[in-house]
């Protein structure tokens, strides 16, 4: 009975990153052996037993005795997750042409990678076109251009491995282009200047009232529109001459161009009369050949005024998609507010850990295929969608966890003495699944670095080692009866590494680590035993410098 209770505890704890659940266990039990009900009292008691002693070692123990007791248990691989995306509408295969607009005020972060893996996928899925246009027409104060995004969006795009049509497009270097349509928009009478104050505007606007400066002529909105680029901000306006009942106050009259005199990063000071996002993007989805479009929730509005420049020319409208926000819970992801961190210093730069860029992602050891992998299992969704950062972490455990050699790390190391410990030379794994890869080898004496804190009259087990309670050694032999706690351990040792893991939030975390760890190059993820999976950043003389990548 004891050895049933004690493979089902064991997958129980396997499955459940160490902890086995003795509720969990006991429909299994009884399903196997259903004459075991008329003693229900006893074998709860006996099944609380084997969980308590499973419990006390730890997952690679745990996953080892299974494999020598039942290792049909243990789960075999998943086929991998496939998420289908659901049919465009009006799409063909090898004439659908898509578009990936970001504007460049900072590197990609996570959430803006959601829109990037969608168009990718869907060009793939219809063997069509995929566009990179940096959305660069100048914004607003608050939300500016930052010259470095030019080169750190496509570093991410092909760290992703999205596949674009080269070159790059421009907006900001296709101004002549929106200026001739304005002017056809003029001649339409379907767009005028205005030189109202904007608190006028905004309460005419909500008052269904028509301002003065509809009633402008050709002649005098040509004009107008010339003189704009002579005139100071804020005097002159074109705007989209909309209904004036439309039910949305926001859609009547839309801003098309406003003057800004701010220096572009690309093109200087060359233009001061510059496009809004909707009349922009409503000529240049017609001139690229775009046929279908995916974009954010938040941009409804932005897409009735596109469909009704379209209107005007036309023009047939591509077909529009939108998409919910991606939140990740515990992550502030903030372009704007990341911009101003770097450039303040306060930020180590576009790839610290605090921001959340795929820069920092790649840094901290994570591999391209889990974002696309976790991009892909949330779907298109027309609502918000709000995830959890340990799935994110959790899909990258999946394809790093076999790679990863293991190593000891002793955060903010204490020296303790063990009495009439013995000496000997341990060896452990490099990875508990995979012997091939050899063994880590510590010669020790009766000195240790640890970082638990030890509880007086309690068993502990050096991972490895062996049993000591209360600074004295008990047995080499690992027993379960023992319900000893295992913690990790370091030799005193001149050998040892220093090392710094850089966390999430820019804090360090300092300690030894194993002579071993001098093998390890860098850029190489590995996992220190029961603390974290890390990236090798930098080794120095006697320093070596960790990313922190996840639990």
């Amino acid at each position: 009975m004891d050895n049933i209770i004690l493979k089902y505890a064991l997958q129980n704890a396997v499955r459940y990153k160490g902890k086995a659940n003795s509720n969990a266990i006991i429909g299994r039990i009884l399903k196997e052996n259903p004459k075991l009900k008329k003693d229900m009292k006893n074998l709860i008691k006996e099944i609380d037993k084997v969980v308590k002693e499973v419990n006390f070692i730890g997952i690679d123990e745990q996953l080892n005795k299974l494999k020598g007791i039942a290792p049909e248990l243990l789960e075999k691989k998943k086929e991998a997750e496939t998420h289908e995306l659901h049919e465009l509408e009006n799409a063909k295969t090898g004439k659908v042409v898509m578009r990936l607009a970001p504007y460049p005020s900072g590197p990609l972060h996570v959430g803006n990678a959601r829109m990037v893996i969608l168009n990718d996928e869907y060009v793939k899925k219809y063997k069509g076109k995929l566009l990179l246009v940096m959305d660069d027409t100048i914004g607003s104060e608050k939300k500016t251009i930052s010259k470095d995004a030019y080169k750190l969006i496509p570093e991410s795009l092909d760290w992703l491995n999205v596949k674009y049509k080269k070159p790059i497009i421009y907006k900001s270097k296709r101004l002549e282009i929106f200026y001739k349509y304005a002017i056809e928009l003029i001649k339409k009478d379907k767009a005028y200047e205005c030189s109202c104050k904007a608190e006028v505007l905004r309460e005419n606007r909500a008052k269904s009232i028509e301002c003065s400066c509809r009633s402008n002529n050709l002649d005098k909105n040509l004009e107008l529109w010339k003189k704009m680029f002579k005139s100071k901000p804020g005097s002159l306006i074109l705007r989209l001459k909309t209904s004036m009942q439309h039910p949305n106050p926001a859609f009547r009259d839309r801003v098309l161009f406003r003057i800004v005199e701010r220096k572009h990063p690309l093109v200087g000071s060359k233009y001061k009369v510059w496009p809004a996002l909707e009349f922009s993007w409503a000529i240049d989805d017609y001139l690229l050949g775009i046929t279908h479009v995916l974009r954010g929730k938040d941009l409804m509005i932005e897409s009735e005024v596109e469909k009704y420049i379209w209107d005007i020319f036309g023009w047939k409208s591509p077909v529009l998609i939108h998409h919910g926000l991606l939140q990740i819970e515990g992550v502030k992801l903030s372009k704007s507010k990341s911009k101003k961190e770097v450039e303040s210093g306060i930020y180590i730069g576009w790839d610290d850990p605090r921001i959340w860029s795929l820069q920092s992602l790649k840094r901290r050891g994570f591999k391209a295929e889990t974002i696309r992998n976790f991009i892909k299992s949330l779907g298109l969704n027309p609502t918000e969608v709000t995830a959890s950062v340990d799935a994110l972490y959790a899909e990258n455990r999946k394809l790093i966890d076999k790679e990863c050699n293991r190593y000891f790390f002793v955060q903010d190391p204490k020296k303790i003495k063990i009495k009439d410990s013995p000496k000997l030379e341990a060896k452990a794994p490099l990875h508990p699944d995979f012997s091939s890869r050899g063994f880590r080898s510590f010669k020790t004496s009766d000195e240790f670095y640890i970082s638990d804190k030890l509880e007086k009259g309690k068993m502990y087990r050096f991972m490895h080692l062996f049993n000591f309670r209360d600074y004295n050694f008990v047995s080499e032999e690992h027993d379960i009866k023992l319900e000893a706690k295992l913690i990790h351990w370091l030799p005193v040792s001149k050998n040892l590494v220093k090392v710094e893991i850089l966390m999430p939030d820019c804090s360090i975390q300092k300690g030894l680590g194993e002579e071993s760890l001098k093998k390890v190059k860098v850029n190489d993820v590995v996992q220190f035993e029961r603390i974290c999976f890390a990236r090798c950043d930098k080794k120095e003389k006697n320093k070596m410098v960790f990313w922190f990548t996840h639990r």
